[in-house]
């Protein structure tokens, strides 16, 4: 197992990736939902639900693959 202070490729290629999702999940799904209701959209509404409903899943994938790094797994 690599040094618990050094961060290797794969934990920063997995760190960056669930930064991203969290960034589009907590700060921008919600609003393209809102605006899909207000314009009467519901079909948009319900794509823009489902894709937040796919990235969760992708971080918690991610967030498993990082414990596999960290704890050697």
């Amino acid at each position: 197992m690599e040094n618990s202070a050094t961060l290797s490729n794969t934990m920063y290629d997995i760190l960056k990736v669930i930064g991203r999702h969290a960034k589009f999940l907590y700060d921008t799904t919600d609003t393209y939902i809102e605006d899909a209701e207000k314009a009467n959209k519901k079909q948009l509404a319900d794509t823009w639900r489902k894709i937040k409903s796919d990235k969760l899943c992708h971080v918690n994938l991610l967030k498993d693959a990082l414990e596999n790094e960290i704890y050697g797994r």
